[in-house]
């Protein structure tokens, strides 16, 4: 049953199990859901029912996911999430090309599932009305579950708050600030530092490293500050 005053969301899974799985990760929020098993029962519900955010597995019976995400992107602005059991950096790559906003891999934690539902939810309510398209700076990003606010100088993973140095804020809201673009370790240390970088200066790699522990990033593949070699760091869009 769709209660108004809710958020909808479409869960595209063939896997009755899995969607049932996201939908109980999410039933603390004020959202409705609506399960879809294949593209043609998706196209259905499209046709039906005015969506805020989907959720679309890559695999389905009927065609693939991606195809139906690149066709939604042309005609309509939903942000979709897609769900696949790849996590491949090309497979990952290749679902943001096609106009997916987020991706989500399986086997899923589900504090981070309702966490980027959230962010992506916000981001599209506040697109049109953004801080930055009227000239003011941000005070604070919410980036797929890491939230930090520049007054409050408060950080949070999935709901838990990090203790972060000065120095380790200062790195992590500077990326976040340029999110989607590498940053250089010298533009990144003389940002944070005020000093003049000097060659062989590893002080911007060891905060990367204990600013990763704090968030518990596995080393070789982190979900947020990743490593360009030979240029810098970069959070993701």
């Amino acid at each position: 049953m769709i209660t108004k005053n809710k958020k909808l969301v479409m869960i595209l899974e063939d896997d009755t199990d899995l969607a049932e799985g996201i939908e109980l990760s999410l039933q603390d929020e004020e959202l409705n859901f609506i399960i879809c098993k294949t593209i043609a029962e998706a196209r259905k519900a499209l046709g039906l029912y005015y969506f805020d955010l989907l959720i679309v597995d890559i695999n389905l019976p009927d065609g693939n996911g991606l195809e139906l995400c690149r066709e939604l992107k042309k005609k309509i602005r939903i942000p979709v999430a897609l769900l696949t059991a790849k996590v491949m950096e090309i497979d990952i790559v290749k679902g943001l090309e096609s106009g997916a906003d987020d991706y989500i891999t399986k086997p899923f934690n589900p504090l981070e599932v309702a966490a980027r539902v959230k962010t992506q939810l916000r981001r599209y309510r506040l697109y049109n009305h953004s801080a930055a398209e009227q000239g003011e700076p941000a005070r604070e990003y919410d980036i797929r579950g890491l939230v930090i606010n520049r007054d409050s100088h408060k950080c949070f993973l999935f709901g838990n708050e990090l203790q972060l140095t000065p120095i380790e804020f200062a790195i992590l809201w500077y990326l976040c600030e340029r999110q989607g673009v590498v940053v250089p370790s010298e533009e990144l240390f003389e940002a944070v530092w005020g000093e003049k970088f000097l060659q062989n200066n590893n002080t911007v790699m060891a905060h990367i490293g204990r600013l990763r522990e704090k968030m518990g990033e596995p080393a070789r593949n982190p979900r947020f500050i990743k490593t360009v070699w030979g240029v810098g760091y970069i959070i993701e869009k």
